[in-house]
């Protein structure tokens, strides 16, 4: 049974070792071998805890033995973003500049989770400083996808992706910050959730060079996961004042919604599979009784790209400023060649946009419940590439694939991606919802529905 351990969802492992069918040491043996075999096609983890995990599996079996488990997810094996602080682990956040050291102690999340007995197996690779869409560097290269190693699994959350699809670890923690886990979630998959800003408190992290748009959230193979780990991280904490202002974290009946489809913005474009599979998220939800209306987007999508690139270079910028650290990839030290030049009054105006966009979404989700958009607008590319140049046969630049994403983090607001019908090759595609801000659960809600209705739109890539 040990060997079939990795195919288990966190839940699912949760059930055997209340059985005591299973033992928290049995499902971690599973997940390293699962990695021993995979991990060299993949580079998905690039640090391993090997002897911590089995001293904390061996713990919760002991536990599990006893009928006095920490909580639902004790014993169940996890893996870590390498951009996340975890302590013993190196944290190198994909650069060689970056002085790679092993911190004393865990961000938030990571430390809510050990506590509550969750085994860590590893950190997961990620783009220098997080700051692009594909996943490889120079201090640990290239992560693959699972469902074609030719291809990327997208980024900057591609090795946390990679692992969970492979079966490398029951769930993955990741961060998103335009995007990044909703759209290699989707280049994978999987479910991947943007939390609303303040859902998941956050405190001893990196430097935030995405300001507070980038958060914390999980990589699951199911929406049952998903809403056992935030039973668990998303609870307020004094340190991080925007999760004292959220209501607690619940998921209600899904009831009848509005939502506002937007099948793309503006002109443009998206893969016409990726497009095909979307229709068929919003066909299911309306089979599941809810309102679907096209249109377009509530919002200027260029606006919103030059927020993002305002603060993603002036991020960079400030990084290399205030900690010495200059990015190693040519693209990266443009970014921040850019910021250091960019006038501060232009900065100040891309935040007054942001709180302007901010304003604006909150008027509109006075009308709607949610709004569906495909995850990503490109299916993935070469792995060694940093985006594709062509989508649907229009030239696109570095960000044409991740168009739809990163309103919802100037926003603050939830999204979510959830796996739809596969493109003609095979490959997987996410639709994505998103909320207003504080209705993550509404969004698992509605998730569920979808994975009830469609269990087949996941599977388990050919790979191993």
């Amino acid at each position: 049974m040990t060997d079939a351990l990795w195919r288990h969802s966190a839940t699912q492992l949760a059930a055997l070792f209340r059985d005591r069918t299973v033992t928290p040491l049995m499902a971690l043996e599973s997940a390293l071998q699962r990695c021993a075999q995979l991990n060299p096609r993949l580079n998905a983890v690039i640090a391993l805890n090997e002897a911590e995990a089995r001293m904390a599996a061996a713990a919760s079996t002991r536990r599990w033995a006893e009928g006095a488990p920490l909580s639902s997810l004790d014993g169940v094996p996890f893996t870590v973003k390498d951009n996340i602080p975890a302590a013993g682990m190196p944290t190198s956040w994909g650069s060689a500049a970056w002085q790679p050291h092993s911190p004393s102690g865990d961000e938030l999340p990571i430390a809510r989770l050990r506590a509550a007995g969750a085994v860590l197996l590893g950190k997961t690779n990620v783009p220098e400083f997080t700051a692009q869409g594909y996943t490889s560097n120079a201090l640990f290269g290239t992560t693959r996808n699972p469902w074609n190693t030719d291809l990327t699994p997208g980024g900057s959350s591609g090795g946390a992706v990679a692992a969970v699809a492979a079966g490398i670890g029951a769930f993955a923690i990741g961060t998103d910050g335009g995007g990044s886990i909703r759209r290699p979630a989707s280049h994978a998959g999987l479910f991947g959730l943007k939390p609303s800003l303040g859902r998941v408190a956050r405190c001893d992290g990196l430097p935030p060079i995405l300001l507070d748009y980038e958060v914390i959230g999980p990589i699951t193979r199911g929406v049952a996961d998903m809403i056992a780990i935030l039973s668990l991280i998303a609870q307020p904490h004094r340190r991080d004042p925007a999760s004292m202002a959220l209501p607690p974290f619940a998921v209600p009946e899904p009831g009848q919604r509005r939502i506002l489809y937007v099948p793309r913005f503006a002109a443009h474009p998206v893969d016409p599979d990726i497009a095909a599979s979307t229709d068929a998220i919003a066909l299911a939800l309306r089979a599941a009784g809810h309102t679907v209306e096209t249109g377009e987007a509530p919002f200027d999508p260029d606006a919103v790209a030059r927020i993002q690139g305002a603060v993603s270079q002036s991020g960079l910028a400030w990084l290399e400023r205030a900690f010495g650290v200059a990015p190693v990839a040519p693209s990266l030290r443009e970014m921040a060649t850019l910021g250091a030049a960019l006038p501060a009054a232009d900065l100040f105006a891309a935040l007054d946009a942001a709180a302007g966009l901010r304003r604006q979404l909150g008027v509109f989700f006075g009308d709607y419940d949610l709004i569906l958009t495909p995850a990503a607008a490109a299916l993935p590319w070469p792995a060694g590439e940093t985006h594709p140049p062509m989508i649907a046969g229009q030239p696109v630049g570095p960000r044409g694939h991740a168009i739809f994403t990163a309103f919802a983090n100037i926003a603050g607001l939830p999204g979510i991606a959830i796996p739809g019908p596969r493109s003609r090759g095979g490959l997987p595609i996410g639709a994505q919802l998103v909320g207003p801000v504080g209705a993550d659960g509404v969004l698992l809600a509605l998730a569920a529905q979808i994975e009830a209705a469609h269990p087949d739109y996941v599977g388990w890539p050919t790979i191993g």
